[in-house]
């Protein structure tokens, strides 16, 4: 199997505007990752080379910022690191940049002064810890040196370090190829080591290090690191010579976990290399076995080692979870739910599914799965109408996957008729099932949720459309398993719940102006604001629509609210659309529901468009139109090989948020398989059968 590549010559590299916006992620399985730019310059406080965490997938910190090195030709000094101070000053080590690429790993090659060298990173699954992997070639008749040069921090990766204000303390012990740095705030260690460099003591702090995206952001953008001295290796006149810099978090300093495993020679680290790049092609291999009707083409097997990324192992009171984003975003319920299936199913990751269903269940309050799971003893977050409804779609999902019945009566099923029971006897913020049989709700509480200054930004308090459709198929779904599991009285009785909500639904939802659904219907309120949530009221197993009004939904959403990289979440035409996601917090968020584009809504508008329209090859070649530039495009831009979370509403629909996030590689993929590509879930017609 043929792992996938992005390169970049030097002539790419040459448009420093463009090149510094594209960003490359490589993440632990814990929650941890290394990033940075093509062009090798933190322009993020989240950018790091070892970004650990410590309360996996949590408490996540920036010990390892980066390594830069020098080479040395005689009496000329050559700076290959790049970094940009608030001062002005500019190290341009980019300038010797011949290519960049990544195929799954990221490699740097440069070239000066008859000397090439090559830098690959990769990060070893399931550990805090980095390699980085040198090979300089010597075409001179005289020996050249390079130097390694570690910039270390301690922090939170949302703050920033003032050596002055707020210092990190670090106790520095070293020897001859390695040094460990200790913090007591908290305890912990960062070992890095070389496998064939000498350390030399020298240690400074490098002040003021200028993050360029976080101050067009209006973050926190400077920051000091702490050197603690150099690794270097002569290289002799026409040779070549490879070396490693090992680095290793840990959350507290024990020697022996410090040894254990560590790799000792360039034999041990090269291992761990075809370790790594033999499990991407291995889970590359699955999946196209998975889906033999699917052409693999590189772009898609970007899209599908994108998903790997979000699945992460936590500690033992997490189990197995969802990061929603990199690299700011933790784990997230409503997240995790809509994004398991484009994740998890379709790439053939059952076990791991049902690790999620159990881990979120376990945290289940009133009826509720959390929205939010924070960083270590922090309370978690229960402000959502939606998660629990997307944890039951998800089931159903699973089951058209799987078959596994067995599963979800032993293990989940109970759980599913208390939530439905909480829902309609009412729980907190307000959620309760109104004398309509629909589902009320406070203010907050549906995924667009932004707030500035404490107000929602789009408050939706009463009754939201998509969670009215979530309800109803929610309803269906149990009544569904009511029946296979021979509880017959219970399915009776969501039966008819599901009928009273679909009743109410249709008599109040439908805005004969626009032609599509209201958004919001509050008492004898309705809100016509044409948004994209009313999408999912076509795009469900379960519809309260008919075939004409759901076609109807689809083609204003076609003509109103469709771009090439998502759907907008207001029309343009609206005087609170914003068409452009930019500057601090407060103006983001401003626009972050108000006509920001969102990729990941692609994925319920494509299944949308298709069961409207149908599934010749026609209407499917449409369908792919409206996913190619998301697919063919965007993965080959800002976050490399995957796709980030958002995009302004007008031309030229410049990316923004996080740089890679999980819905937005998840539902696109699942509708480009399951619809485009009419790769249907193996057991959907058993599960499905007798249906409407």
């Amino acid at each position: 199997m043929r792992l996938p590549t992005i390169s970049l010559s030097k002539e790419a590299l040459s448009d420093f505007d463009r090149a510094i916006k594209k960003e490359w992620i490589l993440t632990n399985g814990l929650g941890g990752y290394a990033s940075c730019t093509a062009l090798g310059v933190n322009t993020r406080k989240y950018h790091g080379l070892l970004v650990a965490a410590f309360h996996p997938p949590s408490d996540r910190r920036v010990c390892l910022a980066k390594l830069d090195e020098e080479i040395q030709v005689k009496n000329s000094v050559y700076p290959l690191g790049a970094n940009e101070f608030q001062n002005g000053v500019f190290p341009q080590g980019y300038r010797f940049l011949e290519e960049f690429s990544v195929s799954t790993f990221p490699k740097y090659c440069y070239q000066i002064d008859n000397v090439d060298v090559s830098k690959t990173v990769f990060m070893p699954r399931g550990k805090n810890a980095v390699l980085t992997v040198y090979r300089v070639a010597n075409e001179n008749g005289f020996d050249v040196k390079i130097k390694v040069f570690p910039l270390v921090n301690w922090r939170h990766f949302h703050s920033v370090t003032d050596r002055w204000k707020r210092p990190v303390k670090f106790s520095q012990t070293q020897n001859d190829k390695e040094v460990h740095l200790s913090t007591e705030i908290p305890s912990s260690m960062l070992v890095i080591k070389s496998t064939d460099a000498r350390f030399k003591t020298e240690a400074k702090w490098v002040e003021q290090l200028y993050y360029r995206e976080e101050a067009q952001r209006g973050e926190s953008s400077l920051d000091d690191c702490y050197q603690p001295g150099y690794f270097e290796r002569d290289v002799k006149a026409k040779e070549i010579e490879t070396f490693a810099i090992v680095s290793v978090a840990f959350a507290e300093d024990k020697s022996d976990r410090i040894v254990e495993g560590m790799p000792m020679s360039m034999y041990d680290v090269e291992a761990l290399y075809e370790r790594e790049r033999k499990r991407c092609e291995d889970f590359l291999i699955t999946f196209y076995d998975l889906h033999k009707a699917v052409k693999e083409v590189d772009w898609l097997s970007w899209l599908v080692l994108a998903t790997d990324a979000f699945l992460v192992k936590g500690s033992d009171d997490l189990q197995t979870s969802i990061i929603a984003g990199y690299p700011w975003f933790g784990t997230w319920g409503r997240d995790a739910f809509v994004s398991l299936p484009g994740l998890m199913l379709v790439t053939g990751r059952f076990e791991e599914a049902r690790q999620i269903f159990l881990t979120f269940k376990k945290r289940c309050r009133d009826g509720l799965i959390p929205n939010f799971i924070p960083d270590l003893d922090e309370p978690f977050a229960y402000n959502t109408v939606d998660a629990t409804l997307w944890f039951m779609n998800a089931i159903l999902q699973y089951l058209k996957y799987t078959g596994d019945f067995n599963f979800v009566r032993e293990q989940l099923w109970e759980f599913l008729k208390t939530a439905i029971e909480s829902h309609v006897r009412g729980t907190v913020f307000n959620i309760h099932m109104d004398g309509d049989g629909l589902l009320s709700h406070g203010s907050q509480l549906t995924w667009m949720d932004a707030a500035v200054n404490g107000q929602p930004v789009t408050p939706r308090a009463g009754k939201a459309v998509e969670v009215q459709a979530l309800w109803y198929n929610a309803l269906r779904i149990v009544g569904l398993l009511a029946g296979r599991f021979e509880e017959e009285g219970e399915a009776e009785r969501f039966a008819k719940l599901a009928e009273k909500a679909k009743d109410g639904f249709v008599g109040q939802f439908w805005n004969e102006d626009k032609n599509c659904l209201f958004d919001v219907v509050n008492g004898n309120e309705r809100d016509g604001s044409l948004r994209s949530n009313q999408v999912f009221a076509v795009a469900l197993d379960f519809t309260m629509l008919d075939k004409v009004r759901g076609e109807r939904v689809v083609d204003v959403l076609l003509r109103e609210l469709l771009t090439p990289f998502g759907l907008r979440t207001l029309e343009r035409s609206d005087s609170r659309y914003v068409g452009v996601y930019a500057g601090d917090r407060a103006s983001r968020d401003s626009a972050y529901h108000n006509g920001t584009v969102w990729p990941w809504l692609l994925g319920p508008f494509v299944t949308a468009f298709l069961k409207m329209k149908g599934y010749d090859g026609s209407k499917r070649e449409i369908a792919w139109s409206f996913l190619m530039h998301l697919f063919t495009k965007q993965v080959y831009e800002v976050g490399l090989g995957t796709i980030g979370e958002v995009f302004d509403g007008e031309l030229p629909h410049k990316s923004g948020g996080c740089i890679a996030q999980a819905w937005s590689v998840a539902e696109p993929l699942r509708a480009y398989v399951e619809d485009v590509m009419q790769v249907r879930p193996k057991f959907e017609k058993e599960v499905l059968q007798g249906l409407e």
